[in-house]
């Protein structure tokens, strides 16, 4: 017989491992130094440190002995996953473990040099599966688990310092950033290598046995050495007599959780979480098997549990839904941030790791954090989120606001997950769903933008310092209020009652659902106006779907009844489960439009959702599992990118999997929610028994404090749409003189160049300009990652104007919208031939404008540079939707062409029968003004200042009738400038000529361009 102590597995692990990164190291230098340090924007001298993919994948031969080397070192590897279950008996780790493993293979294997897409992919899932990987060693591991602990977070630590670098290299293309960034990606190695080589100790534990006598008995064994028991690990005898608090619930994972325990005389608040190994005799083996089991370990609370209030109080509410209302604020402006970097960089900056803050619940798992979160983390993170508006750059301000983020999701999961009273449960999920309310309530009244978020400030309309000192308020009283949270319940729940034991599937498809859920609530519950443009189609002679005003009213209210009525469905959710059903299929269907869409699939759809929370509440705070939290976070991210890459498909890897496929992300994430509801039906807290069964299980106090705060903010409904409601008639600005100016503009989604919601700004630009009909581009506003936003709210408010929102955000374009001061008699919408990139969005509106006259405006953007096929079906399909008016036009848009050459000559042309507003204006390529059968009287180019990334293109017209129009024949079309004009009311304001205002000013050619027919 052969006996290999356990310990010589971690020990093979780090020796394979080390060689082969040190002998790629080593003959990469001897033989392509010059070659390997060389990347796509330097070589040496200013790059003198190789990276890790360019060494062991770009040059032979340190590729293939490295890889020759690395598959040697698969199979201490797996012995390695084979002893940490043995050891630790978690299936969860084990998968982690495995999965992780081929990860790795898939970045090793397959270098940046084969597939860069593929190889990236690989190497950011190996990563994120580092983080459980490496939590759930150290939480299991008995010897050396500080040691565990300090590489982990130094692994964890590391990754910040490598993003910035990557960012100064791959951005700004600083010289000598990739070689610093080369020294961390190298450390990650070596911390990655040594944490598993300190499970040398545990691993002493056992010996493998492998004997090759002759008989039944030859074979592999894994058996526990004879020292183990006083040396290696601390064992106790497993008997049915044992009393012991360990808990059924972290018999394979580790956790921590707030307990009370009473003695005669003194209380004891304590946090739960340690190990102890027991041994379980088999009486058909003579050999010991290891099982884990996990006991407490005690870490004094920094302040002790002592909780005045109790869950039907109106503080305990008020201050619960009031945290609720600042940690649904914090959620949706970190997601509407993000999508300032990928969209100025053109692609994937590095910035969008931001989005693992969603994760941040993961921090819970560090020591001590779990007790500095429930005294101070309602108050930290609020103040750190809050106040990331005083930070003006752009990349620092996003740093801030996901650290905030982080803490705020740890808060939020600590508490939920250690509400053990049925009473008190349900009472934190109608505070969070009011808060939730509370936040679509004020977004609606501020024009579709939460005031209290990181791209507002008091210049835009911000209120982030009274948010500030509200804030303040209630994190100083969170500790005391919500001490009740972590009480251990005391209520008598009959046997048939009491909750079911979960497994590790139910726990996944738990964290499966909840993350979908969160998805769900994020994507079409945020804001009030969303599910209303899912439904939207247009003006059509007078008739149309609903408008954001005044039934996103309606939205708000239907959602405050489904929070109130929600605890009727904690325990039974057949009746959402069927609703969701229904209205996700509604939602889904194309053929399903305007109002049909909204009742039978918008408001279902919020009803339903809000109807499954209080049922997952209740489960989530049963399970004591923080990875089943880890995988929500992870799984919400997940659904956050792919609902994105339904548009984005061009500028991400396997874009073209959910290419306009919104319905797949939809259908998938209402699934999942049933699943999770569905197998984990009779795991959450049960209703316990009443001695008098007349008396109603929530007390009168709580319904009344409940009926308080719903009051209150059914008034602030009736308030907000009151103030927002439309200021009157629209009128042109020169109806003596039948002037129509008409401007387009590219608004890169409301955002400024220094990442500030920019309407305001807009607007005035706008109101100086005297703009009577304008389109605007870039606006689909309504999605995660952009704030689901209406950015036509405030502006067509403010300015006083129709608006059509353009093809709603279920139709996977980057949207554009138009506005007007004249009647939009019809709207139809258009999304035009796409076969490789984004869909290109149009609208076709018909405006009564002077003495009744017809006339037809079409604002339009075309696909990108990149796709040259696209453009040109585009623009026969376009120049076919034009040629088919004979009335007045004049087209908005973005082309992407150059003067009189290519498809220029197909929107320019017989066909489309449309007129360039200059065609002496060489010195364009996106935006473009064309025109037919109405007068042209001027032309001139704005420039941004710092609102967007392109100008304001502005053309003014003069409505002419039949007789007029025959009188002038083709002459309306010459070029013929003037210098100068005598009526006034043609004029272009002076304001902006030389310098300008605010950063605006005539530019190109420095001043407007007139013309006359004769």
């Amino acid at each position: 017989m052969i006996r290999i102590n356990g310990g010589f597995i971690p020990i093979m692990h780090t020796v394979c491992a080390a060689m082969a990164f040190t002998t790629a190291l080593i003959v990469g230098y001897s033989l392509h130094f010059h070659k390997i340090v060389t990347n796509a924007h330097y070589g040496y001298p200013d790059e003198w440190f190789p990276s890790v993919s360019a060494t062991i994948g770009d040059r032979y031969p340190e590729r293939s002995l490295f890889q020759i080397l690395i598959a040697v070192c698969s199979f201490p590897r797996f012995l390695l996953l084979i002893g940490h279950y043995y050891l630790h008996g978690s299936l969860f780790t084990a998968i982690v473990g495995f999965v992780r493993t081929v990860s790795c293979g898939g970045w090793v294997y397959i270098t940046s040099t084969d597939d860069h897409d593929t190889h990236d992919i690989f190497m950011f899932l190996y990563i994120l599966l580092t983080i459980p990987w490496d939590i759930c060693i150290s939480r299991q591991s008995v010897n050396k688990r500080k040691q565990h602990i300090i590489a982990a977070s130094l692994f964890f630590f590391t990754m910040f310092p490598l993003a910035y670098w990557f960012i100064q290299h791959q951005i700004h293309h600083v010289a000598g950033a990739y070689s610093i960034y080369a020294y961390f990606e190298w450390s990650l190695i070596i911390l990655d290598v040594a944490f598993d080589y300190l499970a040398y100790e545990d691993f002493k534990a056992f010996e493998f046995a492998i004997d090759l006598t002759s008989g039944s008995s030859k074979g592999i064994s894994i058996n526990k050495t004879k020292d183990s028991d006083s040396k290696n690990v601390k064992t106790t005898t497993k008997s049915a007599s044992t009393d012991s608090p360990v808990k059924d619930e972290t018999s394979t994972s580790t956790t921590a959780s707030f307990t009370e325990t009473k003695h005669d005389n003194e209380e004891e608040n304590v946090i739960e979480h340690s190990a102890t190994i027991n041994k379980k005799h088999d009486d058909n083996n003579d050999e010991d098997e290891l099982e884990i089991v996990f006991e407490s370990q005690e870490y004094q609370l920094l302040h002790p549990i002592n909780s005045t209030t109790t869950y039907d109080s109106l503080l305990y509410i008020a201050v619960n839904t009031t945290n609720s209302f600042f940690f649904w604020s914090h959620v949706t402006s970190l997601a509407c941030v993000v999508w300032h970097f990928p969209l100025w960089y053109m692609g994937i900056s590095g910035y969008e790791i931001s989005i693992l803050s969603y994760v941040g619940c993961i921090i819970l798992a560090f020591p001590i954090v779990p007790t500095i979160i429930y005294q101070y983390g309602t108050l930290i993170g609020n103040l750190i989120t809050l106040g990331a508006y005083l930070v003006d750059v752009p990349e620092s301000r996003i740093s801030v606001l996901s650290i905030g983020v982080v803490i705020c999701f740890a808060s939020f999961i600590l508490n939920l997950k250690s509400i053990k009273n049925s009473r008190t449960n349900s009472s934190f999920a109608i505070c969070w769903l009011l808060g939730l309310v509370i936040s679509v309530v004020l977004k609606m009244g501020f024009y579709s933008t939460n005031p209290t978020w990181a791209i507002m400030r008091e210049s835009n309309g911000g209120i982030n310092k009274t948010a500030i000192i509200i804030a303040t308020i209630v994190g100083l009283l969170a500790p005391n209020v919500n001490a009740i949270n972590f009480v251990e319940s005391n209520e008598t729940v009959s046997p048939s009652q009491k909750p079911q034991k979960f497994n590790f599937f139910k726990k996944l498809f738990f964290g499966l659902g909840f993350g979908c859920l969160f998805f769900s609530i994020h994507q079409l519950l945020t804001d009030a106006s969303t599910i209303i443009y899912w439904s939207w189609e247009g003006f059509h002679d007078g008739k149309h779907g609903p408008l954001a005003w005044p039934w996103s009213a309606l939205t708000c209210v239907v959602m405050l009844g489904a929070t109130v009525s929600s605890l009727k469905f904690t325990r039974c959710t057949f009746i959402p489960c069927i609703m969701l059903i229904i209205s996700t299929i509604s939602l889904s269907l194309p053929q399903v439009t305007e109002w049909t869409k909204y009742v039978t699939g918008g408001l279902p759809y919020v009803i339903s959702i809000i109807w499954f929370i209080p049922s997952y509440i209740s489960i989530a705070s049963q399970i004591e599992s923080l990875w089943v939290f880890v995988v929500a976070g992870i799984t919400y991210d997940i659904f956050v990118l792919g609902h994105v890459w339904t548009v984005a498909y061009a500028f991400v890897p396997l874009g073209w999997v959910l290419r306009e496929r919104l319905y797949v992300v939809l259908c998938l994430a209402s699934m999942m929610i049933i699943f999770g509801s569905i197998i984990n039906k009779g795991n959450g807290l049960s209703v316990p028994q009443l001695k008098d069964k007349t008396n109603s299980y929530y007390s009168i106090k709580f319904v009344r404090n409940i009926a308080i705060v719903t009051s209150i903010i059914l008034i602030s409904i009736i308030k907000f749409v009151y103030d927002i409601r439309p200021t009157g008639v629209p009128q042109p600005y020169h109806p003596d003189s039948k002037i129509i100016t008409a401007g387009i503009w590219t608004i890169h989604f409301g955002l400024d160049n220094d990442m500030w919601a920019s309407e305001d700004r807009m607007i005035e630009l706008i109101k100086d300009m005297e703009l009577d009909v304008f389109g605007i581009l870039e606006t689909d506003t309504q999605r995660i990652t952009m704030g689901n936003r209406d950015l036509t709210a405030k502006m067509a408010h403010d300015l006083n104007m129709y608006s059509d929102f353009g093809p709603g955000p279920n139709k996977h374009t980057w949207g554009c919208a138009l506005f007007s001061k004249f009647p939009i008699v019809n709207s139809t919408h258009y999304l035009l031939p796409s076969p490789v990139g984004e869909l290109a969005p149009a609208i076709h509106a018909t405006l009564k404008t002077y003495d009744d006259i017809l006339v037809d405006v079409f604002v339009f953007h075309s696909g990108q540079e990149e796709d040259e096929e696209d453009r040109r079906l585009q623009s026969l399909a376009l120049a076919e939707i034009m040629g088919k008016s004979d009335r007045p036009s004049f087209l908005l848009s973005y082309l992407v062409v150059d003067p009189h050459e290519g498809n220029y000559n197909t929107y320019v042309g017989e066909k489309s029968g449309m007129h360039d507003i200059d065609p002496s204006d060489d010195d364009r390529w996106c935006e473009y003004i064309l025109f037919k059968n109405i007068k042209r009287v001027g032309y001139c180019r704005v420039s941004r200042g710092t609102i967007t990334d392109t100008e304001l293109q502005v053309g003014k017209f003069q409505v002419l009738d039949d007789e007029q129009l025959k009188s002038y024949g083709d002459s309306i079309y010459e070029n013929n400038r003037v210098e100068d004009l005598n009526n006034g009311e043609f004029k272009f304001p002076d304001m902006f000529l030389g310098e300008g205002e605010r950063g605006h000013y005539y530019h190109v050619f420095d001043k407007p361009r007139y013309f006359y027919s004769q």
